[in-house]
């Protein structure tokens, strides 16, 4: 094993799962940034910015699961509008995926692995339609969980097919685990990297130890990701993963995908407490490293949503009329 360590560290990854404290940090100097993720639609968005403001919680960035997909063009341009305005990041799903698809694998005892990838050249296509509409509603963050899907729209954001200031957050559901995986997943291009859920202090400093992209860790994770609680650990998660947005997840509470107007209240009721979780792990953070700094809302590298009039915008949108 000696002569393994000593090939991973001349490549550049750490030798051993020791909880080395991180030097890397955010463009700003910050050393973490808070996420709320499950923000399903412009009510719950709402519904999270007003209890962040009443609770003084500074969020960054929200997610959701459902996807641009599943919100109207209406509704689409709304979200963009008020993150834009609340200077916060918006990142949404691109689907569809095979796990609300009709193939059975996904669905089966041993099927998981598949649920969150694109089905053949057709599902391809369809993640990536459904990136360029979100993009050209303004969106300039979406979630990605298909090596496939972040390969071609790597390239299609290099070629200008997609714009160049859009970000690839990965998300959990990739499921990469170890440092040597997630170094695949920054070369293909992925700007930010939701690491599995139930990682050790150690494995976390392995994995920024190979990677410079900031990591996503649930410091509540919801319960079919594994319903864990680690509040008590979130001084040690950002001392090892920074730069890292800590992400507030919910225990207990229903899954909720793919979300709509009849769950609307329910979706409401849990991001308003996901807010309220967030206030209890900063508190319990600011006690245990009260040297720790957070980014202010709007702050360099956030991938805020933008004016859908653009050159990218108009360019696109000539190149749609010509099909």
């Amino acid at each position: 094993m000696p002569r393994i360590r000593k090939f991973l560290t001349a490549h550049g990854f750490a030798a051993d799962d020791s909880p080395a404290t991180s030097g890397k940090r955010f463009p700003d100097g910050a050393h973490y940034r808070v996420e709320i993720p499950s923000t399903e639609g412009p009510e719950v968005l709402d519904a999270v910015l007003a209890e962040a403001r009443a609770r003084e919680v500074a969020v960054h960035r929200i997610s959701q699961g459902s996807g641009g997909l599943l919100l109207t063009d209406v509704e689409l341009a709304r979200m963009a509008g008020t993150a834009a305005a609340a200077s916060v990041e918006l990142s949404l799903f691109a689907r569809p995926l095979a796990s609300w698809d009709t193939g059975a694998m996904a669905t089966a005892s041993g099927g998981g692995p598949v649920a969150a990838q694109a089905r053949g050249t057709e599902g391809l296509v369809h993640v990536l339609e459904d990136i360029g509409r979100s993009a050209e509603a303004g969106v300039r963050s979406v979630l990605i969980t298909d090596l496939g899907v972040l390969r071609i729209a790597a390239k299609m954001r290099e070629s200008g097919d997609l714009p160049p200031d859009l970000q690839f957050k990965i998300s959990v559901q990739m499921g990469l685990a170890n440092p040597a995986s997630v170094r695949i997943a920054e070369d293909l291009g992925a700007d930010t990297y939701n690491v599995p859920t139930d990682l050790g202090i150690g494995q976390l400093a392995a994995i920024r130890a190979a990677t410079d992209l900031p990591l996503d860790v649930y410091i509540e994770a919801p319960d079919d990701l594994g319903g864990f609680v680690r509040h008590q650990e979130i001084g040690e998660i950002v001392r090892v993963a920074a730069p890292v947005y800590v992400k507030f997840g919910l225990r207990n509470a229903p899954n909720i995908y793919p979300s709509g107007t009849h769950l609307t209240p329910t979706a409401v009721a849990l991001a308003r407490e996901r807010v309220r979780r967030a206030r209890i792990g900063l508190d319990l953070l600011a006690r245990q490293t009260p040297e720790v700094r957070t980014s202010v809302l709007g702050a360099s590298g956030l991938a805020l949503p933008q004016n859908p009039a653009t050159s990218w915008m108009s360019d696109h949108a000539a190149d749609r009329g010509a099909e």
